[in-house]
């Protein structure tokens, strides 16, 4: 079992245990653990490997039968956790069930659409620019993750030496890469080494970290035209400095295929600048739209000098799914007590 040590939001539920139940993704889990964290939960991960039959029907279809879920001694078998994870159309068979054999003594989750009925799970969390809403349905504008307030406070109380080398301010250039909604081209590429040029000629230091769709060429761009910056560039080699890039930045600029890297500097309440790549989508534009209304992001210029100060409420979406896991949680304990059991079961 993994246990998170941050001090939860919400001591109600500390110390009671929660499945995880993971198709793989460090995505989703990433997901998961960033709320199980908020809440204090003591989590074990539970990743699964259905038959291809069984991934062909899901997330509709039932768990195989050959996995005998519920079995004695089998990987899903009592006792039931208090909470229970889900994200992926891989999991959304073991979640139903799970909900099916446990009842009430188990409260579901699932992040991300299922696309399935609401009754897959006693909660269903979406992003604000997905269209699913009903009664059981809770959506934040970003997505959840593991950097909280606590957590970036933790990593501020030390800065690496490579980052205290470099002068303020610091820009944290966080890079996608290709996706169904977004190309990066040779083009692109130009105007995003472009602007980082001119930041570091107006005295900026760059923190620059790709992602592994990060096209080689399109990297490759961006180390020519930064090549006399200040900066720490990250190869892929030795620990990623990500995390620190994002506790220490003063700013960011964070290409807009990235949901997820957009929603982590979000957490910081620094500026950031979003980069758009050719290509989009209407999923995209509301998302972008939710952060500009928030005031927590500007499009990047294609002429900038010194990075501009602004300020914005940082978003904890975690935490405020944590606060809607147990807001029903305590609704459910008061009418049916019986089946709400001490912490550590």
């Amino acid at each position: 079992m993994t246990d998170l040590p941050i001090t939860p939001r919400h001591p109600t539920l500390q110390g009671r245990t929660a499945w995880i139940i993971s198709d793989g993704k460090a995505g989703h889990e990433v997901q998961c653990l960033g709320v199980a964290q908020a809440l204090g939960l003591v989590c074990e991960v539970k990743r699964v490997a259905p038959s291809a039959l069984a991934r062909l029907t899901s997330p509709w279809g039932p768990v195989s039968a050959s996995e005998r879920f519920g079995a004695a001694n089998g990987a899903f078998a009592p006792p039931w956790p208090a909470i229970a994870f889900a994200a992926g159309r891989l999991t959304i068979p073991y979640i139903r069930a799970l909900k099916r054999q446990a009842g009430l003594a188990t409260f579901t989750v699932i992040l991300l659409d299922p696309k399935t009925r609401s009754n897959s799970a006693d909660l269903i969390w979406v992003p604000a620019h997905d269209r699913r809403r009903g009664a059981n349905v809770v959506t934040t504008l970003t997505s959840p993750h593991g950097f909280t307030h606590a957590r970036l406070e933790q990593l501020r109380a030390a800065v690496p030496p490579d980052i205290a080398a470099l002068p303020a301010p610091r820009i944290a250039v966080l890079i996608g890469g290709p996706s169904g909604a977004y190309q990066f081209t040779d083009a692109d590429a130009g105007r995003l080494s472009q602007a980082l040029a001119q930041f570091a000629r107006h005295g900026s230091s760059l923190m620059i970290s790709p992602s592994r769709r990060t096209p080689p060429e399109f990297l490759a761009a961006i180390d020519a035209a930064t090549s006399n910056a200040t900066r720490i560039l990250y190869r892929g080699d030795g620990e990623n400095p990500y995390a620190g890039f994002l506790a220490h930045a003063d700013a960011f600029v964070v290409t807009a295929d990235s949901v997820n890297m957009a929603g982590e500097a979000a957490a910081t309440g620094k500026p950031i600048y979003i980069f758009e790549p050719s290509g989009g989508a209407s999923k995209f534009a509301r998302f972008h739209q939710g952060l500009r209304d928030h005031g927590a992001t500007r499009p990047l210029p294609d002429t900038v000098q010194e990075i501009e100060p602004w300020t914005y409420p940082p978003l904890d979406s975690a935490a405020a799914i944590a606060d809607e896991i147990t807001r029903r949680w305590r609704i459910r304990a008061e009418l049916l007590p019986g089946l709400v059991l001490p912490p550590g079961h």
